[in-house]
């Protein structure tokens, strides 16, 4: 690979792709892809480029280009349900989610290869929930060239996969709300479409829902009910301390049992989950009535992967479980959750 002047550089191809970055038009675009073989047409384009000095022709031996790291590692850094780019951009392979899932990362790993210098890996949070195209991750080196030694690094640390994603298995779901003042008619339940919406956004159909008193033994047969219609259950109201509160203990008449009551996640302290035999129970506070986003929004994704969370990971998600209440919310992309 050589470094000519852009005037001698006529005739020869380009060693990789240039970045054309305009400001006046806020535009960032590949102006010449690699490979391209240079006109004299070009020269004032690429002048106008900020371009004195061009890399031309082959790489030199020991070296591997950067389009053949992104490509050649790909494969190995992604995993389950993650896709990839087929072509290089200014380098550079992106990563998307084939279907709707919870992204995941071996975050000691990823930092393992970041810490080489040479390659670049950035990704979304772990554990952030992802729609299909979604783009995940990305990796390029920053350097235009890597020497073979490194290149078998980065394979050694990409051994198994450092990013895949965890589908949601769980597509069937039932609401059981709980209220005197609902059951009778006083109040109008805003519950059940607001969490069949919620629950369709992440594609799990609601197959199963009741309004019920607060009785014991009518909240005991609506979630018998449910549990026989669904995997996930969600039962609202009935959650926090009033004395007319009894939904836990029909609950655990009918075997549902939680590793503990509420969480440290604002708004939605009263938020609980259980479980009985292969079914997944979430009490749901009145606080996802009022508020766009709260601590059900945080762990439903992960609920629906088959994954219930530790009682120690419970208590970790105080620290970033407070929200920003912002407006206009636009959770997920926030650090609301990011525990």
């Amino acid at each position: 690979m050589e470094k000519l002047p852009v005037e001698k550089a006529i005739g020869r191809s380009l060693a990789h792709d240039l970045t054309e970055v305009n400001p006046c038009y806020r535009r960032k675009c590949v102006a010449f892809c690699r490979g391209h073989v240079i006109r004299e047409q070009d020269l004032d384009v690429l002048k106008q480029m900020g371009k004195r000095h061009l890399y031309v022709g082959p790489v030199d031996t020991g070296q591997i280009h950067e389009d053949q790291v992104a490509l050649a590692l790909a494969p190995y850094l992604a995993g389950e349900g993650i896709g990839h780019d087929r072509v290089t951009k200014e380098g550079k392979v992106n990563f998307r989610a084939l279907n709707a899932g919870l992204f995941r990362v071996d975050i000691e790993r990823l930092a393992e290869l970041n810490r080489m210098a040479v390659p670049s890996m950035p990704t979304i949070h772990d554990r952030f929930p992802v729609v299909e195209g979604k783009v995940v991750a990305a990796f390029r080196i920053i350097p235009l060239t890597c020497s073979e030694r490194v290149f078998d690094r980065m394979k050694a640390v990409a051994e198994t996969p450092l990013i895949w994603l965890d589908p949601y298995v769980i597509q069937r779901a039932a609401i059981v709300v709980t209220g005197s003042e609902v059951y009778s008619g006083v109040v109008e339940d805003r519950f059940v479409p607001r969490l069949r919406y919620k629950l369709q956004q992440l594609g799990v159909e609601t197959t199963f829902s009741a309004i019920v008193p607060d009785d014991r033994r009518a909240i005991a047969e609506a979630v018998t009910k449910a549990e026989q219609a669904a995997e996930l259950v969600l039962v609202t109201g009935g959650t926090s301390v009033d004395p007319d509160d009894v939904t836990f203990q029909a609950m655990a008449d009918v075997g549902v049992t939680f590793q503990r009551r509420g969480n440290p996640v604002q708004p939605g302290n009263h938020m609980s989950l259980g479980s009985k035999s292969q079914r997944v129970f979430c009490s749901v506070p009145a606080a996802a009535l009022h508020f766009q986003t709260t601590a059900l929004d945080l762990f439903l994704p992960r609920l629906l992967t088959g994954d219930m969370p530790t009682d120690e990971e419970l208590a970790s998600a105080g620290h970033g479980g407070l929200c920003h209440f912002c407006e206009p919310c636009v959770y997920p992309v926030c650090p609301f959750g990011r525990f």
